[in-house]
């Protein structure tokens, strides 16, 4: 009998998670996750806090379970936190969305951007994707049966050039997916390339998806969605969650907006994904999505110091540093440190260094893996205790290194 790959092994192929053998690849993030415990060192790897959030949304949880909420939801969400993201769609960014018909709770970001390109992507397609990217993008585009097409964004400030990101665009895109503020790389895009985003999806007739969990975690200028440019709203799917916003990203709610007709189509596969999940988290995210204004700039502002605190470490410690407008994360050139290969030089950090941190390349195409080989990502998303430990421990690396 020959095997044919089914869509589930392209989908790990299209994510480099197949090992030589065929067998599924433990990804760099357990890799690295692993190694830190191993040998006692600060895990600045997987972006994950280790803080919990509110107490107003940790106590509505709570509350919801001891009530009784546990059993399923609606497929599309509860009405109240459907009601919630309305919200706060137009507190904070002017836009009306109709919480009956033009929202989706989800089961975090991730399967409200896959059940959107599977719904949205027939074999063939193209979906122009700004690289380095979240790896999971690869997986569902792969899932789809449609390519992958990368924009790069260079180092140091992480901006797509005008002419390659044009070049990209074509009358076979159907998806243009942005993640901005972007992760790995902490920037954020610039108007211009944002207006040049919304010109190429109208001329060629393509769907801009817009995956925004980082949306409270701008350090400067202010988010502000594509869907609120003159002329996206009608062709845009934005997604979040309240996993970075909160600080509970094991609870995976996340959420969708887009124009009705989108949102039915993304609803009839996600109803054969997880169909519905976290009864009791859904109340509780919609209290925090209704906490004044004070939470969510503190909540900017907590990043912010300790994104510099981890940024004045890494500067210490010789690396060339990409300084980030916004998320859990901040870049690393380890050329000045000697080293050209950032895959290496994590393995060998944990316990040289104390500190664990990943390699860019897990966020890129093997074709333009080269590009990104010396670079490094760290998450600041810890305790500043702890940020200022590894910020110790960095510098010490520095003198082991000269």
């Amino acid at each position: 009998m020959t095997l044919v790959p089914g869509p589930w092994q392209r989908a790990a192929a299209g994510a480099r998670l197949l090992g030589g053998n065929g067998e599924v690849a433990p990804t760099i993030f357990a890799e690295m996750t692993a190694l830190a415990a191993r040998t006692d060192a600060i895990n600045l790897g997987q972006g994950f806090p280790d803080e919990d959030g509110p107490a107003e949304v940790l106590d509505a949880a709570r509350r919801a379970i001891a009530e009784g909420l546990n059993q399923y939801p609606p497929g599309r969400g509860t009405p109240d936190l459907l009601r919630a993201i309305a919200e706060h769609q137009q507190r904070f960014y002017g836009l009306a969305w109709d919480p009956g018909t033009e929202i989706l709770v989800t089961a975090g970001a991730t399967e409200a951007l896959t059940a959107t390109l599977l719904a949205l992507l027939e074999p063939g397609d193209e979906v122009v994707v700004f690289e380095p990217f979240y790896d999971s993008y690869a997986a569902a585009i792969a899932l789809a049966g449609a390519r992958l097409v990368p924009v790069r964004l260079r180092w140091p400030a992480f901006q797509p050039d005008a002419d390659e990101l044009a070049s990209a665009v074509t009358d076979r895109t159907r998806v243009i997916l942005i993640n901005d503020p972007h992760n790995p790389t902490g920037a954020m895009f610039s108007q211009d390339t944002r207006e040049l985003v919304v010109r190429l999806a109208e001329r060629h007739d393509a769907i801009i998806v817009t995956d925004e969990v980082y949306e409270h975690l701008a350090f400067g200028a202010e988010h502000s969605p594509v869907a609120a440019m003159p002329g996206a709203r009608g062709r845009t799917v934005s997604i979040s969650s309240a996993g970075k916003t909160f600080r509970t990203t094991g609870w995976k709610i996340g959420w969708l907006t887009a124009p009705s007709a989108l949102v039915t189509a993304i609803l009839t596969v996600k109803q054969y994904l997880t169909y519905a999940n976290g009864s009791p988290f859904q109340p509780a995210i919609a209290a925090g999505l209704r906490l004044p204004d004070a939470f969510f700039t503190g909540l900017a502002e907590d990043m912010r110091a300790k994104a510099e605190t981890l940024g004045r470490g890494l500067e210490a410690a010789g690396f060339a540093v990409s300084r980030p407008a916004a998320t859990y994360f901040t870049v690393v050139d380890t050329r000045p440190l000697g080293f050209d290969d950032a895959a290496s030089f994590c393995r060998a950090l944990p316990a040289r260094g104390g500190v664990a941190g990943v390699p860019l390349g897990a966020f890129v195409t093997e074709e333009h893996d080269g590009e990104f080989r010396s670079l490094v990502r760290f998450a600041a998303c810890k305790r500043i205790d702890v940020l200022r430990e590894a910020a110790d421990r960095l510098a010490q690396l520095a003198g082991s290194t000269r």
